[in-house]
């Protein structure tokens, strides 16, 4: 047996369940969302409204404990890799079923890690790259590997290899497996999770009923979750969500705006929780030579890229919108938490005259016009906005904002119908490999959309999969996180917690490192 174990800095503060203190069972929790899920399937899901929901609906060979830490046997009860890294062989645990009540087999296992890895289907198939085939003789399970993989058990626990029911799948309306999965998502999906989707009024709300069949056992020797259901409902408007808080609508509201975290804590009726986190906040730019409309791109430029980020004091950001809980990033490509991550000083600290000597070898003349998209209702993008227009007009940038909700803001990133946009990034996985992936390897949806296009990158990426000395692919990143900054292919901004303020009434509910709603182990003191 090989057991894996994360290298998440930070351990949570809050979230376990107080010793003195039954768990309760039944109740329905209300919880105020910023914005809907889309696609709740392991293989679409590219996110974080859809990634962080996929763990409530199914469930995953091996699991990440809610530490964010620790790699521990989930569907399988057991697991190991072989000496020479190229078999993984896995045990299905006895007695597990779907939510329909229909045995978890085999040809699950085999279909849903096929998925997985289809480079035709979804954005995460790369992160399965390693593997040639996967096979199944009863509860046995075996992956062979086309090479050794440092990720690979891994991945094992991370959403995208989460099962699904082939045979629900199979029967699913549609002709294309995106049709199928669209379907199933806007029904009634069969999962392996805790939970199971009862409803979904688009844009509105999302009820969860608990899934009766689920394995996994709580504190009172019953099967999770303790929870009778969740009720989601979405309210973009961080003061509403807030309102609706302070008035008993819903018990349950995430991503406070830090402005109002000092005013939760003070109020007696509230928990107001800063969860550690992987979380960093950058955005997105464009780095293609034409725009949408087919204009010469100013941000085509290294130069103009990097004016922007000395331009933009990192420090002020933090003071205006964390009220002090966060710190610049000091990698680019990922948060300091992540294994290899490189850097203690800030990216691009504050250098106005820096950035003017840059803005003009760039072209950046009095009156430049770049568009920043926004997310509606959002009082840290309005920050974020108010702050860079002031910033960046010292260095001749007329900065303009587009408020879009978080649909259309996706959209724009992908058709790269966009100038810069405010973006987050969450690990689903705490090695690397996600991250740098997502934000600077092309094939991945050209660089989160930049179309920032580097074949050292790219080359350096594709080797670090396949390389098992540890000291090797730590060169590998280093060089890969110098060329990134370099080159700059974000605003790189600053890392921040997760803030969720819940009623008192409510116990055990954890957001982790990774950024999954953890609401199996959630109860309500009633």
């Amino acid at each position: 047996m090989k057991t894996v174990l994360f290298a998440a800095a930070a351990a949570l503060s809050v979230g376990i369940i107080t010793p003195t203190l039954a768990v309760e069972r039944g109740g329905t929790l209300t919880f105020a969302r910023y914005d809907d899920s889309t696609l709740i399937d392991p293989v679409y899901a590219d996110r974080n409204p859809d990634i962080w929901m996929v763990s409530n609906l199914y469930d995953t060979l091996l699991r990440t404990e809610a530490d964010g830490k620790t790699v521990v046997p989930g569907l399988a009860s057991q697991y190991k890799l072989s000496d020479d890294g190229l078999t993984l062989s896995l045990t299905l645990r006895d007695n597990i079923h779907f939510s329909d009540g229909t045995d978890v087999e085999g040809k699950d296992i085999v279909f849903s890690l096929n998925r997985a890895k289809n480079p035709e289907l979804g954005p995460w198939a790369g992160l399965l790259g390693s593997i040639d085939s996967v096979t199944a003789d009863g509860k046995n399970i075996t992956i062979k590997l086309k090479n050794p993989d440092p990720t690979i058990i891994l991945m094992m626990a991370t959403f995208n290899t989460a099962i699904v029911s082939k045979d629900a799948f199979d029967a699913a309306t549609g002709a294309t497996d995106q049709e199928k999965a669209q379907a199933i998502s806007n029904a009634d999906p069969v999962g392996s999770g805790p939970f199971v989707l009862k409803s979904h009024q688009r844009g509105s709300s999302m009820e969860f009923v608990a899934n009766k069949h689920y394995w996994r056992q709580g504190e009172d020797g019953k099967a999770l979750p303790y929870l009778d259901g969740i009720d989601f409902v979405v309210i973009p408007d961080d003061a509403t969500r807030i309102l609706k808080l302070q008035a008993g609508e819903v018990n349950a509201a995430e991503f406070i705006p830090f402005a109002r975290v000092a005013e939760l804590k003070a109020d007696s009726n509230i928990n107001m929780e800063l969860f550690p986190s992987t979380r960093i906040i950058y955005s997105p730019i464009n780095t293609r030579e034409k725009t949408a409309d087919g204009q010469d791109n100013i941000l085509a430029s290294k130069e103009a890229r990097q004016a922007l980020n000395y331009a933009t004091n990192k420090d002020a950001l933090i003071k205006l919108i964390l009220h002090g809980a966060g710190k610049p990033v000091t990698s680019g490509l990922m948060a300091s938490t992540t294994q290899l991550a490189t850097g203690t000083e800030a990216l691009y600290k504050y250098d106005l005259a820096k950035a003017k000597e840059l803005a003009a070898k760039a072209g950046i003349k009095p009156g430049t016009e770049i568009s920043l998209t926004t997310l509606a209702g959002s009082a840290d993008d309005s920050i974020i906005f108010t702050a860079l227009q002031q910033m960046w007009s010292q260095i001749g940038v007329k900065l303009s904002v587009e408020q879009v909700d978080g649909a259309t803001r996706g959209d724009k990133n992908r058709s790269g119908d966009f100038d810069i946009h405010t973006y987050g990034w969450v690990n689903d996985v705490n090695d690397p490999a996600q991250v740098a992936g997502w934000l600077g390897y092309y094939p991945t949806r050209k660089a989160v959309g930049t179309g920032w296009n580097n074949p050292e990158f790219n080359s350096l990426y594709e080797a670090s999969n396949k390389e098992i000395n540890p000291e090797k692919r730590a060169e590998q990143y280093a060089k890969m996180q110098s060329l990134y900054a370099e080159e700059a292919p974000l605003l790189f901004m600053y890392e921040t917690p997760f803030a969720v303020a819940l009623d008192n009434k409510v116990k055990g509910y954890v957001q982790t490192p990774l950024g999954s709603n953890e609401f199996s182990s959630t109860w309500i003191d009633q």
